[in-house]
């Protein structure tokens, strides 16, 4: 799929959500929140829901918690307009409580064909909404910080997914935001595991026993960039398994 390609489906995916009656929220919404951001990423960042000024705007993660949001990018050199962020639902719960099993269930072929347009290698979960959906039964207080691959039914079945606390969390419980900006140093790792992961084509199997352990903090930041044959040779992307030490650690180009 082009470029051009995926931006439409996700065009395509917006003006649906725009005017989805699927469940009991959009009796309340003021705008839906499709999301936002290149077609061209290899990352995608899920989170749980719109809040007030979301749901106003139109647009994910614009309050305070976006505001976090956009600085644990920076602390990475990355930046919004370098990756694409979106949520579980679309329309915002009243009073920002938390979705509902049968509100997720409604909006939830909109996020999987947001995932297929895109075909990310990452994707980063906001939350525990959002970890559910591609590692159920996942405790996100063992495994924030950590990688493994996308549960197949989520919609990202070629993916690693990235389990984080949603940047909310670190609004009511400040112990948190230090914790949100040592586990984002381990994001551009996660990416470069998953380009290896493609370039070598493993099967699901051999891949989940790869992916058993904590990415350690990134020696320098790495882009995320569009789709392109990974820059590495047949030796590089068949060792998937090798130590932080011997990766290469020189910054990917920026798209």
């Amino acid at each position: 799929m082009t470029e051009a390609e995926r931006q439409a489906a996700l065009d395509a995916v917006g003006a649906e959500v725009a005017a989805c009656t699927r469940c009991r929220l959009h009796r309340t919404r003021t705008r839906s929140v499709p999301g936002e951001g290149t077609a061209a990423t290899e990352v995608i960042f899920v989170g749980e829901g719109p809040g007030f000024n979301e749901d106003r705007q139109g647009r994910p993660f614009v309050g305070q918690a976006g505001d976090l949001l956009t600085q644990l990018l920076a602390s990475v050199e990355w930046k919004r307009t370098e990756v694409f962020i979106t949520n579980v639902v679309k329309c915002r719960p009243p009073e920002n409580r938390d979705p509902e099993p049968d509100e997720i269930a409604a909006c939830a072929p909109f996020l999987t064909r947001q995932l297929a347009a895109l075909d990310p290698a990452l994707v980063v979960t906001l939350g525990r909404f959002s970890m559910a959906r591609f590692n159920p039964g996942a405790r996100i207080g063992q495994v924030h910080g950590t990688f493994r691959p996308a549960d197949p039914k989520s919609g990202a079945p070629g993916a690693l997914t990235y389990a984080m606390y949603h940047p909310a969390a670190a609004l009511h419980q400040g112990s948190l935001q230090a914790t949100l900006f040592k586990d984002m140093e381990g994001v551009p790792r996660s990416l470069l595991k998953a380009r290896r992961l493609r370039s070598s084509e493993p099967s699901p199997a051999v891949a989940a026993e790869r992916l058993v352990e904590p990415v350690p903090a990134p020696d320098a930041p790495i882009a995320p960039e569009p789709f392109a044959e990974p820059a590495y040779s047949s030796a590089v992307a068949e060792s998937v398994g090798l130590t932080a030490e011997s990766e290469p650690t020189d910054q990917l180009p920026l798209f």
